[in-house]
């Protein structure tokens, strides 16, 4: 069984892969875990690869929701199916099953308290995703959906930092010159609320609220720390461990799931609960 993830330095990315792999072997398979880094080129040509090596099946956290489209029903052609965790593709029809976070409501979820940690006013600056990345649209607008109801915030500047870190630093520092007195960084993901975190301790803008969406351990570390205010836990444990039984049943009797894309829940984590994390597992979960 193939795992094709993006860069495995993020711990989100590193996290899934190790989770369907530790599920994949439990259940018999040989795993061969793949990097795709975001860049669909890549990606096709390690799809190629598992379709040459008649893989069992993909788990694949894709590169783009529109250039992903093709290498995943050339794998289909050939009989390898794909099933996709995290990131959904713009077609239905061409892998078996569709795994992703409500990341829409979660980013309600998220909006909702960055507005209580502002206490409702102030400038704030927004840090998005990988443009082709579905996900980065969604939870903006799930954020926004929220935080544009609210009269006293006003959102003066929005940038994408593409989910990285150092991007997520340097596109902070050029924020806090134009706008010196924001009072909030909400972040499409965990990873660039790190990098913006440390923008801010680095230029002396200690005050300024942090909020971000992943539910990383090392984020829910800064939460009880009182470094970064809050997340938004993505159920990661859950669809790459379902994505794998999935994938099993298929492979084993030709049945797919009742639906193809299936999204799952997220939770906001605070202070209040983040004790009950632990690497991307919620013990506070119904």
């Amino acid at each position: 069984m193939v795992i094709d993830v993006p860069p495995l330095s993020n711990p989100f990315f590193a996290a899934e892969a190790k989770l369907a792999k530790q599920e994949a072997q439990k259940l018999g398979y040989r795993t061969l875990v793949l990097n795709n880094n975001s860049d669909p080129n890549l990606q096709a040509t390690q799809i190629d690869e598992a379709i040459s090596d008649h893989a069992a099946a993909i788990i694949l956290d894709n590169a783009s929701a529109t250039a992903s489209v093709a290498a995943i029903q050339k794998a289909k052609n050939a009989g390898v199916p794909t099933f996709l965790i995290d990131r959904e593709i713009n077609k239905t029809g061409v892998a078996v099953a569709q795994l992703v976070s409500n990341n829409y409501t979660g980013a309600q979820l998220g909006g909702a308290e960055f507005a209580k940690l502002m206490h409702d006013n102030g400038q704030y600056a927004e840090l998005l995703g990988l443009s082709t990345d579905t996900n980065a649209a969604t939870r903006s607008q799930g954020y926004h959906s929220v935080l544009n109801q609210i009269k006293g915030l006003k959102m003066v500047a929005q940038q994408s930092a593409n989910w990285d870190q150092t991007k997520a630093f340097q596109v902070t520092e050029t924020i806090l010159q134009a706008h010196p007195n924001i009072k909030g960084i909400i972040s499409g993901n965990d990873t660039m609320a790190l990098g913006a975190l440390a923008a801010l301790k680095a230029t002396h803008h200690t005050n300024v609220i942090v909020t971000g969406l992943d539910g990383s351990q090392q984020v829910v570390d800064s939460i009880k720390a009182g470094g970064i205010k809050a997340t938004v836990l993505q159920p990661l444990a859950v669809f790459s461990k379902q994505a794998v039984d999935e994938a099993n049943t298929y492979i084993k009797t030709g049945k797919k799931p009742a639906q193809e894309k299936q999204l799952l829940p997220c939770y906001l984590i605070t202070p209040a609960n983040a004790s009950k994390v632990n690497n991307f597992v919620y013990s506070g979960a119904a």
